[in-house]
């Protein structure tokens, strides 16, 4: 058992706060992929799927956050609010997804969301959020599992 700590709840908080849109935009992605408010919502205001590529990637992007990163983020979580060691090892595998998926969101959607929404935006929430979390996930896990002597 590890007990639940300040950082612990920020962490939960601040994941609730990534990633409850995320599941809202990538819920509409594949419910209504080609709805305008869904393309407002991924690519920018007013801007449409590039091309076929395009739009599948974000089916794609959908598919695997609601499969595999979602699950893994709520188990987690749930987990480690119920101070269970091994909650904090599905931590750090969102974790590591979350920092990989950013790093493809970079080299696809960056020159295409980045000017619609600025850097502030993009930094923040539309980029940024994903990694920040990941890698304080990570960071955060690794460290209480060292602590108990677990890893």
């Amino acid at each position: 058992m590890i007990e639940r700590t300040i950082t612990t709840w920020i962490i939960i908080i601040f994941g609730v706060i990534t990633f409850l849109p995320l599941f809202f935009a990538q819920t509409l992605a594949l419910l209504r992929p080609n709805d305008k408010k869904t393309r407002d919502i991924l690519i920018g205001k007013g801007k449409d799927w590039r091309d076929k590529t395009h739009f599948k990637s974000a089916k794609a992007f959908a598919w695997a956050d609601l499969l595999v990163l979602f699950p893994l983020i709520i188990a987690g979580s749930i987990g480690v609010v119920l101070s269970q060691s091994w909650s904090y090892l599905l931590w750090i595998a969102s974790g590591f997804i979350a920092i990989y998926f950013n790093i493809l969101t970079w080299v696809l959607e960056k020159e295409y969301t980045y000017p619609s929404y600025g850097p502030l935006a993009y930094y923040t929430y539309y980029w940024g959020f994903f990694l920040y979390w990941g890698v304080a996930a990570i960071v955060y896990s690794v460290y209480r599992l060292f602590e108990l002597k677990i890893i």
